[in-house]
């Protein structure tokens, strides 16, 4: 006997180990094999649960387009009203200007008509102003501070001091902030 002949004779105790194992092994594998009614149940199960991801996929895809075209209804003419801001502004800024000549009052009714005509158009649009007065507490969610001031009184420390521009919000969005002046 060689010596390789004397290491194949040699029993290996994990030889037996491993015949038993692929044995039970086949006799569970018989058990798993399924019918073919087994195997249609299984399939439908799958197809069921498959269909209902994808259903609810499409009604959360429903909602959030629709969710997302009435938003763009509301916000359709942001850019048209954003463009008459300004003239908006200029039109607050010759009323006073006007109001401070006493001969003008004509003058000063036409601009108010105007304007009024302006703003009554623009309200029905959705804009409407941020209403914000001297001595409101400062929020950087709503304002945008452009300068600090030392405040004239110790309460106002912190304080809106005074508006520079109004800010306007079309629905519910802030499509101008009101830029103001802060006490410190």
């Amino acid at each position: 006997m060689s010596k390789e002949d004397k290491n194949i004779n040699v029993e290996d105790p994990n030889i037996e180990d491993q015949t038993t194992s692929n044995a039970e092994a086949d006799v569970a594998e018989e058990k798993n094999v399924k019918s073919p009614e087994e195997q249609l149940q299984d399939q439908l199960v799958a197809e069921k649960d498959k269909f209902m991801r994808l259903f609810a996929e499409f009604e959360n895809y429903k909602k959030r387009t629709t969710k997302e075209r009435i938003e763009l209804f509301k916000t359709a003419s942001q850019d048209v009203v954003v463009a008459m801001l300004p003239v908006l502004d200029d039109f607050e800024r010759a009323l006073s200007h006007i109001e401070e000549d006493k001969e003008a009052e004509e003058l000063r009714k036409g601009v108010l008509l105007i304007y009024n005509k302006l703003v009554n158009t623009l309200g029905q649009k959705g804009l409407s102003k941020i209403e914000v007065n001297q001595g409101d507490a400062f929020d950087a969610d709503i304002h945008e501070a452009i300068t600090q001031i030392p405040a004239p009184s110790d309460d106002l420390k912190g304080k809106i001091i005074d508006v520079v521009e109004h800010g306007y919000k079309l629905g519910e969005k802030i499509i101008r902030f009101p830029k103001v002046v802060i006490g410190q």
